[in-house]
């Protein structure tokens, strides 16, 4: 039985949700063909804005002012009509959205474990913009009975790991990136350790589709004091352990750019023309259907660990489960076909991406350079790890239904009976 505070905020995420859309409807009717207009207006100004991201210096500068001019033009059509109308759909569509997000939140309770004996934390004082020094890491582990050791800067990550289970350790937490997680959950793996992931990354987007509150780095120790275990997939490319996803085509290329850490935005903006503008070549990516049909050319191939969750209002950039045994694989390409726009997505336990040239990739969100061809396949149940027993223990859109209606019908059931 779900507590009262989630029955309360799926209840209000469907009032909400139908006095937005009753509202709109409303408005739509009353002031046709304004609504028609404004529509019309947004679709130029995506259009506007995708050539402009495409271009350079004044084709750029001119296109994305067509798209803040129509936006302009839509919000004054907006306004001028029923703007308070307007003002509470926006509100009330941000509302439903809020409640359902935070009605839906999944967790479970992981079976308990043993505590190891002599588990090591292993930390980057520099990662996160340091949140390893900020919350006193080292500190809190010693409390915990987790003893502390810093990376060193030109030390091999994985002989460290080594060198510590050599000495006895029989549990590992590394708090750091996702490429760091990796490296150390390689080690893990192999030895058949206990591994926690503790959130002092910038993104820690492996800790969200583990369950880890990314929220509560020092918590987080709490995994080789109270936790449970689950064991989930790793996946690897040419014999390299990744976490979450590798990246080839657009991403792959800006990542190895040398100003991408400190401009990752503007960086992505000055290779989009290269790769994907009027003038350019395009990126030389070769990729293989399920049934073997091969394809050149695309923006960018991401093959993950596991499926993301995508397009979604709740949930979406997030993977339902870390133990299906499949690679995800999604293709930005104008001749994707069948799919959703450009993008086409299916699901394999492993793939090979040829090439007749050294590709650009980003593993992780790290820079490197692999020789073709590019051999990804999955390590079912490689991976033991130790989570808190106050975190979530699970993905923000495990158990969530894919489609729209599905999803209603799970907040209302929820509201009504207290069920999932």
């Amino acid at each position: 039985m779900a507590p009262r505070s989630q029955r309360v905020l799926a209840a209000a995420a469907i009032v909400l949700g139908i006095a937005s859309v009753a509202i709109a409807l409303v408005s739509l009717v009353q002031d046709f063909p304004a609504g028609l207009f404004v529509l019309l207006l947004d679709l130029v100004a995506i259009t506007a804005a995708w050539h402009g991201v495409l271009r350079r210096g004044a084709q750029r500068l001119i296109w994305l002012v067509v798209a803040v001019l129509a936006i302009a033009a839509a919000i004054a059509v907006l306004v001028g009509s029923h703007w308070v109308q307007t003002a509470l759909v926006v509100i009330f569509a941000v509302g439903a959205v809020g409640c359902a997000r935070a009605a839906l939140v999944s967790r479970v309770r992981l079976a308990p474990v043993p505590a190891p004996t002599h588990p090591v934390l292993i930390f980057n004082p520099k990662s996160g913009g340091g949140k390893a020094t900020k919350f006193r890491l080292a500190e809190e582990a010693r409390r915990r009975g987790i003893e502390p050791h810093e990376m060193v800067l030109g030390k091999d990550l994985q002989e460290t790991v080594e060198e510590l289970l050599a000495q006895g350790a029989d549990a590992v937490a590394v708090a750091g990136g996702d490429g760091t997680q990796a490296l150390v959950a390689t080690v893990a793996a192999r030895a058949g350790i206990p591994y926690a992931c503790i959130p002092a990354g910038t993104r820690n987007h492996f800790a969200l589709d583990l369950g880890v509150d990314r929220d509560d780095v020092v918590g987080a120790l709490d995994a080789f004091v109270d936790g449970g275990e689950r064991i989930v997939d790793l996946a690897e490319v040419n014999g390299r352990v990744f976490v979450n996803n590798v990246s080839v085509g657009l991403y792959g290329d800006a990542v190895a750019r040398a100003g991408y850490r400190d401009a990752k935005i503007r960086t992505l903006l000055d290779t989009l023309p290269q790769v994907a503008g009027p003038e350019s070549q395009g990126l030389p990516l070769q990729w293989r259907e399920p049934d073997g049909s091969s394809h050149d050319g695309g923006l960018a191939l991401l093959i993950s660990n596991n499926v993301y969750r995508l397009g979604r209002i709740v949930g979406s950039g997030t993977r339902p489960s870390l133990e299906d045994g499949k690679l995800g694989v999604s293709v930005i390409a104008p001749d994707a076909g069948v799919g959703d726009g450009m993008v086409k997505r299916w699901s394999l336990p492993e793939m090979e991406v040829p090439g007749e040239s050294p590709i650009a990739v980003g593993i992780d969100g790290e820079a490197m350079t692999l020789t073709p061809p590019l051999r990804f396949r999955m390590l079912p149940g490689a991976l033991r790890v130790r989570i808190a027993a106050q975190h979530p223990g699970c993905s923000p859109s495990a158990g969530l239904p894919d489609a729209a209606l599905p999803s209603v019908a799970l907040l209302a059931g929820l509201a009504l009976t207290g069920r999932r």
